[in-house]
């Protein structure tokens, strides 16, 4: 896709102010930093995406999707196979608007979303005001905050202060490592106090905290994307004992390990039914 198509694309999203546009496609990864007068949902069918916006990542897995406030900057990164994306572009609505809307959240989809999701996957384009499509859209969309209750609480800070990259870069090269702050300090440069008050002013969040989101994200990964057992994946993202990665997992997921697992098994059965 070159520049004048994606520029295309991406001005035929917001052409008719008040339509409802809809995009079965994962194409929008290629599109760099961007953002949209209407809000967006995306829903992925396997696969793993992820968001970059307010310079933090936002991880999605199967059987969630995103819901992106209209007008923020945006880019998504899709990671491994990703048979179905679903993009719905929603107007938004100046009078007694849900805060839900107004911020960013990764949400798991019920059955009725799903169901709901399905069924619109044959419409594809601008759907005007006063159709059938356009109203049925328009109810998946204001049933979503009462649906989407608990949002998944795994956000990882980015920032484009270059001080910091070397460590950022290593914690991720060494992660089946134990790492220490004194050990990666010593690896790119720093001194400890050095690095923690570079941590703290870069991310707003302390080299400890940084540690065990990056660990949790890249064992969600493999969790959804690979055949490895949980031991094996508790040990690759740095963990030794495996009561301690599973508490871990489940504080910051609200899930065990081998419950979200089961997202793949999910994914791939909706696959399946998608490609027949």
């Amino acid at each position: 896709m070159d520049q004048n198509s994606k520029e295309s694309l991406l001005s035929a999203i917001d052409e008719h102010p008040q339509s409802t546009y809809v995009w079965h496609s994962k194409f929008e990864d290629r599109f760099r930093h961007h953002q949209h007068v209407k809000g967006q949902l995306t829903y992925v069918e396997g696969g793993v995406i992820f968001l970059y916006a307010n310079d933090k990542s936002y991880f999605l897995p199967g059987r969630h999707y995103l819901w992106i406030p209209a007008g923020m900057a945006h880019h998504l990164e899709h990671r491994y196979r990703s048979a179905v994306v679903r993009n719905i572009y929603f107007a938004p609505t100046s009078e007694n608007q849900d805060p839900f809307y107004d911020k960013i959240g990764i949400y798991p989809v019920n059955n009725l979303l799903l169901e709901m999701l399905k069924y619109s996957e044959h419409w594809n384009g601008s759907i005007a005001p006063g159709t059938p499509e356009y109203g049925f859209l328009n109810t998946l969309k204001n049933i979503l905050p009462d649906i989407s209750k608990h949002p998944l609480p795994i956000v990882v800070p980015t920032t484009d202060n270059e001080r910091i990259r070397p460590a950022l870069q290593y914690i991720h090269q060494h992660l089946s490592e134990e790492l220490t702050l004194a050990g990666i300090a010593a690896a790119t440069g720093f001194s400890e106090r050095t690095l923690s008050r570079i941590f703290l002013a870069s991310l707003d969040i302390s080299f400890f905290q940084y540690l065990k989101l990056v660990r949790i994200t890249k064992a969600m990964e493999k969790l959804l994307e690979s055949d490895l057992t949980i031991s094996e994946i508790a040990y690759e993202v740095g963990y030794d004992s495996i009561s301690s990665f599973s508490n871990t997992f489940f504080k910051m997921t609200g899930r065990r390990p081998s419950s979200f697992k089961e997202l793949k098994k999910a994914s791939l059965g909706q696959d399946s039914e998608t490609t027949q």
